[in-house]
Formats: structure tokens, C-alpha cells, sequence
């Protein structure tokens, strides 16, 4: 009779962990689709209604027009 070894009885849970950890990656992966969809779908909302037509649509977005900063010499 040969003893246990200290490893014996380990890979039905190492198993369960990697099962849980794909199912926990998936639904990750679906909420960032559905994060993107949504972007997607005001973004073509907007476009639609001409929203940003014009400068003053133009005015109010994360970008400046101009640098923050002169160049540099």
C-alpha cells in the first residue's frame, strides 16, 4: 500500500477554481460588450439628431481645440 501523496485529491478542486475563473472571465467579457454596445448606440443616437452639427455642438466635448501648452523650442 503506497502513501498518500500531499498533491492526491487536489486537481478536483484546481478544476473547480479554473471553471469558476473562465465563467467569472465570460461574464466580464459580455458586460464589456454590452458597455460598448451601449456607446455605440447613443453615439448613433447623437448622429442622428444632429446633436454635434455646427460649433456649438463642437464647444462642449473633452478636446480642446487648442493645446493646453505652447511647443517647445
Amino acid at each position: 500500500m503506497r502513501e498518500p501523496s500531499t498533491d492526491e485529491g487536489y486537481e478536483m478542486f484546481e478544476y473547480e477554481i479554473q471553471q469558476m475563473r473562465a465563467a467569472e472571465m465570460i461574464r466580464a467579457a459580455d458586460d464589456y460588450r454590452l458597455a460598448r454596445e451601449a456607446v455605440r448606440g447613443r453615439r448613433a443616437a447623437r448622429r442622428a439628431s444632429g446633436e454635434n452639427d455646427g460649433a456649438e455642438g463642437r464647444m462642449h466635448t473633452r478636446h480642446p481645440r487648442r493645446h493646453r501648452f505652447a511647443r517647445a523650442a
